[in-house]
């Protein structure tokens, strides 16, 4: 977060950043000295969304930050800035364009965040100076956004079942909650049969991890990460292409760990439950089988068509478990299917819901903050998808049609009717570098879930 500080009233030293655009560029040109028009226009600052140019006194110091933006997209607006101004404390000039400044700061920050675990950073990244409030808003946000990604950065090797366990054990340490986990041959006593069968080959145990937190008589909140630390495909072996980027398959559970620190730290009125399963999917001599036949922990029978489709198993123990606790809400969140990329493409996490009233609110609020979803049907014919001739269900089907839809379905299964509950698909990740959005791990529906439940919860 040291890229962005509260402004202090009366302080100076920090650069006046103006933001502009095409319709108002002729009154910014206005307040600036004559040797300033001349050098913007020399320049070739034409007021246009991404344009910048740095302007100077007549004693050559750097003075004043011309920025071209669309009003309407004021998170990334500032976004690029961090990494490209010189060094230095800037702050936004009354005088710009934008209406929604806590929107650009957090753009700001988001635009400054670099991974740095294995090396140093490129470059300091610019400080914006903020008002108070706008801190104490915008930093939440960003710690959380910048956990998923660390989460999601970090390569298998030092990011597996135990290692995101100790993540969500250091998150509920400073919440004062309790967490517990299930490891191994416990997860088979405990009736997590699923979540152990998909784990057992790794040579790193397999675990369901839970944290409570929160008074026992507020509404009861269940949120479910997919922690699949490394995806193989089992036996049914993805092509190395597809393989590569694998050490994201646990970006469900970065989400879901995320969103849990947000509504403590914002300390919601609810009764809180994370549950990750944490696994590793790999091929080894007691690797799952296609044809295998699972009782899950509801009592459902699932033969597993696609050792590939090993998400949807660790999850569906999961949601039977979050569900006995009789929740007024379950989320969850997985990177599931490919065919949700297909869809929609790589921006926008599809989301599913059971409820017409809660898909809308959630759809609302990411429209709100700027983290957008998009909703697909839970379109219960292409559940025959999902018959199986020796069991209650298969976990994958012969068809490619409609994956996304017919994973989310096969999820359904394990929800009992009436409880609300929502489930997004999303894909943690960014395959290039833009303003505000760096190559590698992303939160992608984050901001958008907690608004939902800060306006259905209040706090």
């Amino acid at each position: 977060m040291s890229a962005l500080i509260e402004r202090q009233a009366g302080a100076r030293g920090s650069i006046a950043i103006e933001t502009t655009d095409l319709a108002h560029y002729a009154a910014t040109r206005r307040r600036l000295t004559a040797a300033q028009r001349r050098w913007a226009a020399d320049s070739g600052f034409e007021a246009r969304p991404g344009s910048v140019v740095l302007l100077a006194d007549a004693a050559g110091k750097l003075v004043r930050v011309l920025v071209g933006v669309d009003a309407a997209q004021p998170l990334v607006a500032l976004a690029a800035l961090p990494q490209t101004l010189p060094a230095g404390t800037y702050h936004l000039a009354d005088e710009g364009v934008l209406a929604d400044a806590r929107q650009a700061a957090l753009g700001w920050v988001l635009g400054a965040y670099q991974f740095t675990r294995y090396r140093k950073p490129r470059r300091a990244s610019a400080t914006l100076a903020v008002p108070a409030a706008d801190l104490a808003a915008v930093a939440p946000l960003a710690e959380a956004t910048a956990r998923v990604r660390d989460l999601v950065n970090t390569p298998a090797e030092d990011m597996g079942p135990k290692q995101l366990a100790e993540a969500i054990k250091q998150l509920g340490k400073a919440h004062k909650a309790k967490v517990r986990e299930w490891v191994g041959e416990e997860l088979l006593k405990a009736n997590f049969p699923t979540i152990h069968t998909v784990g057992r080959a790794s040579h790193r145990s397999p675990r369901l991890v839970e944290l409570s937190w929160g008074k026992a008589g507020a509404p009861k909140l269940v949120v479910i990460g997919k922690g699949v630390c490394f995806d193989t495909g089992g036996l049914d072996l993805k092509p190395a292409e597809f393989m590569r980027n694998m050490k994201k398959d646990m970006g469900g559970a970065a989400h879901a760990i995320a969103l849990a620190g947000l509504i403590m730290q914002a300390k919601l009125p609810v009764r809180l439950t994370l549950l990750v399963p944490a696994v590793e999917n790999t091929v080894a001599g007691e690797a799952m089988r296609p044809g295998d036949v699972i009782t899950t922990r509801a009592g459902l029978t699932v033969e597993v068509d696609n050792t590939d489709a090993e998400g949807r198993l660790v999850l569906c123990d999961a949601l039977a478990y979050g569900a006995e606790q009789q929740p007024e809400l379950i989320v969850d969140f997985a990177t599931l299917t490919g065919a949700a990329r297909v869809a929609l493409g790589p921006d926008l996490p599809a989301l599913f819901a059971n409820q017409d009233a809660l898909a809308e609110a959630a759809l609302a609020a990411g429209r709100a903050v700027d983290d957008p979803l998009w909703r697909l049907p839970l379109w219960q014919p292409y559940g025959r998808m999902l018959d199986s001739a020796v069991a209650d269900l298969a976990n994958s089907g012969p068809s490619r049609h409609a994956g996304a839809i017919t994973a989310a379905l096969y999820l359904e299964r394990f929800v009992p009717a009436g409880t609300p509950w929502l489930h997004l698909d999303t894909y943690a990740w960014n395959d290039a570098d833009r303003p505000g959005r760096p190559r590698g791990g992303e939160a992608m529906g984050l901001r958008a879930l907690f608004a939902l439940l800060v306006q259905r919860y209040g706090g």
